[in-house]
């Protein structure tokens, strides 16, 4: 069949505009991979998360009104629980969140290892100060969660300065640590002592009464009291309790107690553009904010954290906290448990 002129035409209008289409496909897929953030994203995306309700939710918020595209949903519950949850969805063939976040760091590794995540460099990663090494953009901290000497004020007037203060006579057979059995930040925080004081940090405070407790609101709770003098705790379980009336203050001993809070793009999602848009909000300022508003220490610097809350200096906490290594850690965590719980339960 001879091609006519118009014929000839309209097939290299044809051919243009799908090179054109192809060529503009090729340009956003380049620009969500590489960290470019997406506009006007849409879709559902759901987030598993150990964070308190009224953090996801502030954050919620702001990210759907900056993406109202994103039919936004998410879970709170213990990082133990959402674990479980991700396994048996795994075994029943999707998982089915977009996002997990928690601070449960070596949950994070393994999870890299399982290759369950999606490897994703955020917009703003440059802006954040990041202490956790190997992630290889599988996963990033969005805040940066604390532990200190909690004390009841009206028991313990001068504020602990020293770890070593827990030998102090207002301490004696008042003292306790979450059961790190059951408490995943319990366990990273013994661990973190244990690295940088060894074993015999436990049998001195143990020989000055120290106990184990239950959860880490728990110990919080029974400090709160006056059933306990002090307890190893949370930032932001302690400034709730604060919030609501509690006599309660915590310490920072030089040598801090930092753990990170990762979130990461789990491998099964539908809605990629909307769980990595979500992941680049988490390192604005805006959603840092937010963060440090709820009691707790940003990624960003350039954040302003409540006087309020006493917080160390983000610079200051990250410099000063205690390193480990979170994949020995992770492998050794049966033995680490064994051990402590043989030390202070004699």
């Amino acid at each position: 069949m001879k091609m006519t002129k118009s014929t000839a035409v309209v097939s290299a209008i044809l051919i243009t505009l799908a090179a054109i289409s192809l060529m503009s496909a090729c340009s956003k897929k380049a620009e969500v991979a590489s960290g470019g953030g997406a506009q006007g994203v849409s879709g559902k995306l759901i987030v598993y998360t150990s964070m308190k309700e009224s953090l996801i939710s502030d954050l919620k918020a702001e990210f759907v009104k900056q993406n109202p595209g994103v039919d936004m949903d998410y879970q709170s519950a213990g990082a133990g629980s959402l674990m479980a949850k991700i396994a048996a969805e795994r075994e029943s063939g999707r998982i089915m969140a977009d996002i997990i976040w928690t601070s449960e760091v070596p949950d994070f590794f393994k999870m890299k290892a399982d290759g369950i995540l999606i490897q994703y460099k955020p917009k703003g990663i440059d802006q954040i100060l990041n202490p956790l090494e190997g992630a290889e953009d599988y996963f990033v901290p969005a805040r940066l969660g604390t532990l200190g000497i909690v004390y009841n004020t009206t028991q313990v007037t001068k504020a602990p300065t020293s770890w070593r203060d827990l030998l102090g006579s207002e301490f004696k057979g008042a003292f306790s640590i979450a059961d790190p059995a059951l408490s995943g930040t319990s366990f990273v925080s013994v661990a973190l002592l244990k690295e940088k004081f060894s074993d015999s940090f436990f049998r001195d405070i143990r020989a000055n009464g120290a106990t184990i407790g239950k959860g880490s609101g728990q110990v919080i709770d029974d400090t709160a009291s006056g059933e306990l003098a002090g307890c190893l705790g949370v930032d932001y379980i302690t400034f709730d309790k604060i919030d609501k009336g509690a006599t309660l203050a915590i310490a920072y001993p030089p040598e801090v107690l930092l753990i990170p809070s990762p979130v990461a793009i789990l491998k099964d999602t539908q809605s990629i553009a909307a769980a990595q848009q979500f992941v680049d909000f988490m390192l604005t300022k805006e959603a840092q904010q937010i963060i440090a508003n709820n009691g707790t220490l940003p990624t960003r610097r350039d954040v302003t954290v409540p006087s309020k809350y006493n917080l160390p200096k983000v610079d200051d906490a990250v410099a000063n906290s205690i390193k480990i290594d979170y994949i020995s850690m992770m492998s050794e965590r049966e033995d680490r448990i064994a051990s402590f719980k043989a030390i202070m339960q004699k």
